[in-house]
């Protein structure tokens, strides 16, 4: 389901694929390539996946959002850097690098969160709001801040349920 006001563009090379029972929220994104001359491989979202109002997922390096997946409002995917080594030259003229990102099956992703370039997230993780992932994290992860670090992990706090 997409709600009011969403674009999807799904020129790339594997296209926008979406599972069932995916909902992409009002004045929200999806963006599979940022140009025709250079094409992005393009976007995979699983089962069950929700994802809130104003998001915007670019595509060109590579997405994936596993199955059992909630997210929040202004959720902000870059699977793209651009390269701004050579003094001499715009960064525009520099060319981009594109590693992709993973998101893990069953992750809870709160409201404003960024994901950059390169970033897998394991599956069951938790990313507080506002938060800016620049880094992999294993699965069961609570992550959060600017830049993200690892909080706990939800097997910890699980076991310290039964203390």
């Amino acid at each position: 389901r997409f709600e009011d006001h969403c674009r999807v563009e799904c020129t790339s090379r594997e296209g926008i694929q979406l599972g069932r029972n995916f909902k992409l929220g009002a004045f929200s994104r999806m963006i599979a390539s940022g140009t025709l001359s250079d094409l992005g491989k393009g976007i995979r979202i699983g089962d069950n996946v929700g994802i809130g109002e104003f998001a915007y997922i670019g595509g060109a390096g590579g997405v994936v959002i596993g199955s059992d997946t909630i997210v929040g409002q202004y959720f902000s995917v870059h699977p793209e850097n651009h390269v701004f080594t050579d003094l001499n030259l715009s960064i525009r003229e520099q060319g981009v690098t594109r590693a992709g990102i993973e998101v893990g099956e069953g992750c809870w992703i709160g409201a404003k969160v960024t994901l950059t370039d390169g970033v897998n997230v394991g599956r069951h993780s938790v990313i507080a709001a506002g938060s800016v992932v620049t880094r992999s994290f294993p699965e069961y992860s609570i992550i959060g801040g600017v830049p993200a670090r690892l909080l706990r992990s939800r097997i910890d706090l699980k076991k310290d349920e039964h203390v």
